[in-house]
């Protein structure tokens, strides 16, 4: 029995999921509940779309996006785990870390009385994953959709010794326009501002966009705005066990470069990353677990 088969028999009484392999050996699960759609693919546990109804989509995917085995999606909420950008002692493990890429096993997905959808995933770690994380650790995403979408990420350290740990939800947000769109609640905040090779700043203000910007803000807790003017609503991020927040967005000449952007495309995204980075990463004690959660939802202006 292929893979895909076998979960269209283990969820056939499921009428919330549905499982397409969009392409070979890369399947996708549609879900639909009374408040929102969503589509998830179970390589990296990925969060690719999120739509309420009646509303326009808020997690952006490229239309340029590729599927296949092994390569990162652009868009949607790629985990960033169990390291936040370049690994600390080893050029030649890949940015970010490998669970964007991996494939995870899909551990339960149900219905909630209140009618959201809750699914649960824990990686399936392959043999160049445990090369690169020798540490014994387990991992569970859970994702909730309804009214709004949460996602939580758990990391326990089931071995003898501790462990840093750097993640992020690399979550890409669907805006109207880049250069009319503001986020709230950083202001005051230090930053590390990666355009301008790794300077600390402060920010003055909501943070604007005006060509590249890739910045991690440090020692953030509690909420953030995204407000588009164009699309008419606020998103707010609301994240728990994060210290850190990470604002990207590549400009028109890097996105141009990477070429899955699809034409400007980069106009109608913005990072906004739940994470534990740089001078924030964890240290996780033996039998310790630390879970780091963030929920999105919209709120229409008038």
């Amino acid at each position: 029995m292929t893979q895909l088969a076998d979960l269209q028999s283990r969820y056939a009484s499921a009428d919330f999921l549905s499982f397409t392999e969009v392409a070979p050996d890369f399947i996708t699960l549609k879900i639909t509940t009374p408040f929102s759609t969503a589509t998830v693919a179970l390589q990296g546990a990925h969060v690719m779309t999120w739509q309420p109804k009646g509303q326009k989509p808020v997690i952006w995917l490229s239309k340029a996006a590729k599927f296949a085995p092994g390569k990162s999606i652009r868009g949607g909420v790629p985990l960033c785990w169990p390291w936040f950008g370049a690994h600390a002692t080893e050029a030649a493990y890949p940015g970010h870390g490998f669970a964007r890429t991996i494939p995870w096993t899909l551990l339960d997905a149900r219905k909630l009385p209140d009618g959201r959808v809750r699914l649960e995933f824990e990686p399936a770690m392959n043999d160049t994953a445990r090369a690169q994380w020798p540490h014994a650790t387990s991992a569970r995403n859970s994702i909730t959709i309804g009214q709004e979408l949460v996602i939580g990420l758990s990391t326990r350290n089931d071995g003898k010794a501790p462990f840093q740990l750097g993640q992020a939800l690399h979550t890409y947000f669907e805006i109207g326009d880049i250069r009319q769109t503001s986020i709230a609640g950083l202001e005051g905040c230090a930053y590390i501002d990666k355009v301008a090779g790794g300077k600390l700043k402060k920010q003055k203000g909501a943070v604007s966009f005006a060509g590249e910007t890739d910045r991690v803000y440090l020692g953030t807790t509690g909420c953030t705005g995204i407000i588009d003017p164009v699309l008419k609503r606020t998103i707010l991020i609301t994240s728990t066990g994060s210290r850190s927040t990470v604002v990207w967005n590549p400009g028109a000449e890097k996105a141009t470069k990477m070429g899955d952007f699809g034409r400007q495309g980069e106009n109608k995204m913005v990072c906004v990353e739940t994470a534990n980075a740089a001078d924030d990463v964890i240290t996780l004690a033996p039998g310790e677990t630390h879970r780091m959660t963030a929920q999105y939802r919209v709120i229409k202006h008038g």
